[in-house]
């Protein structure tokens, strides 16, 4: 009997265990959109534009980007007089490098047209997360730069992998560790993001955002601004 006892407390302390994780989890969520913003205003948000410099080995590169929710993300990127650039659209993608040697633009793969459909959401996945399909699990606290942040793991309804981390004073994300695969290889890509800043729309962005070759910090955001979606299409 005493076994049985046991038993039956043991469960429901594990049952206890999972429901406070999970409550936690959406907790920090709602916290996370709130401190950004708020659902509503995001909600509003049906394109937004870039614009931004990053040094990469010495070169100044020039960086623009431009979404329409659900449509289309295009990324300019100039360095050395030549303009390349990467398009995402819910049927096809593109990338054009010609610093790179490309010649004309080369149409994405499946897999990398999978990874890159997460962008078309300007939105972000977070807000209205569950009706869209993604999942979001708490994983505790982890260290980011001397802070011990939120963890949550984010599986998209793509199936695409992101782990952020949230600091737990501003409840903005501070790190993203997303899972690319590139020349058959899985890897982890870390963003660092910093310098938040509101928009006269009422959401919260980054203006700081460290990548693997090097920190991208954005001069100009344009909220909601009219886009000709011909810019969607590949060209020379």
């Amino acid at each position: 009997m005493k076994l049985i006892k046991t038993s039956v407390i043991a469960i429901a302390a594990m049952l206890v265990s999972v429901s406070t994780i999970a409550q936690t989890a959406e907790e920090i969520v709602a916290k996370h959109i709130e401190a950004i913003g708020g659902t509503a205003a995001w909600k509003k948000v049906n394109s937004i534009y870039y614009e931004g410099k990053i040094t990469v080995q010495g070169a100044e590169v020039s960086v623009t980007l431009t979404a329409v929710h659900g449509k289309g993300v295009r990324q300019n990127i100039s360095v050395m007089g030549m303009t390349g650039y990467q398009i995402v659209t819910p049927t096809a993608g593109w990338n054009f490098m010609p610093f790179q040697g490309q010649a004309a633009p080369e149409a994405m793969t499946a897999d990398q047209l999978k990874e890159s459909a997460d962008d078309l959401d300007v939105q972000g996945k977070l807000v209205d997360y569950k009706s869209k399909g993604h999942t979001v699990e708490y994983l505790g606290k982890d260290d980011v730069e001397g802070t011990e942040c939120f963890k949550l793991k984010i599986t998209s309804k793509a199936g695409n992998v992101e782990t952020v981390f949230i600091d737990p004073k501003s409840y903005y994300i501070v790190r993203s560790v997303a899972k690319k695969t590139a020349n058959g290889q899985e890897n982890d890509v870390q963003t660092d993001l910093s310098n938040y800043k509101k928009l006269p729309e009422g959401i919260v962005v980054p203006f700081s955002i460290k990548l693997t070759e090097g920190e991208l910090v954005i001069s100009k955001a344009e909220v909601n601004k009219q886009v000709d979606e011909s810019v969607f299409k590949p060209s020379n």
